[in-house]
């Protein structure tokens, strides 16, 4: 994955793309779990994230108090000592993000806590959330630190454009 590569067309599809999910909080396809099925599928045959994990390197996950239990005894810490070491306090929330970017835990781009991690990366990018126009939000903010994101919003921008009443 060629991440000047992805970061400048991020940059240049962001608003034309952003336009189109605020756009999607108005119109949704009556087929959209399908679409987003089907385009998701494609962009996975594309997409590796083991030769990009651009969002272990500019996002922070969210740590859950079970997240946090479950990778602090992985490591054979107390949770308390894990957050200590790793962990704060998110500015305006009272969510736990890592303290420092990329990730503590990307080594050779993969995660040295795979099997443990935190459900926010677990679940990353959220493609497979429903109803997926309910993550709008995210998708906008995913675009410029996700390939998959990226491509996946752009697909469907062109499949609705062209074959929808748009």
């Amino acid at each position: 994955m060629d991440i000047q590569k992805f970061r400048a067309t991020a940059a240049r599809k962001k608003k034309s793309l952003t336009a189109f999910i605020i756009k999607m909080d108005e119109i949704i396809p009556h087929d959209l779990p399908e679409l987003v099925e089907r385009l998701d599928a494609e962009v996975w045959k594309e997409v590796d994230c083991t030769t990009c994990a651009n969002c272990c390197k500019t996002m922070t996950p969210t740590f859950t108090a079970a997240d946090v239990k479950r990778i602090a005894t992985h490591l054979h810490m107390s949770p308390k000592s894990f957050r200590e070491k790793w962990l704060k306090k998110e500015d305006g929330s009272k969510d736990w993000v890592n303290t420092t970017q990329p990730c503590q835990f990307l080594a050779d781009n993969k995660c040295s806590i795979y099997e443990v991690r935190p459900a926010d990366c677990a679940e990353f990018p959220h493609h497979n959330k429903t109803p997926f126009d309910a993550y709008n939000e995210t998708f906008k903010n995913n675009l410029v630190h996700c390939p998959a994101t990226l491509m996946l919003i752009d697909k469907m921008k062109k499949v609705v454009e062209k074959e929808y009443e748009w």
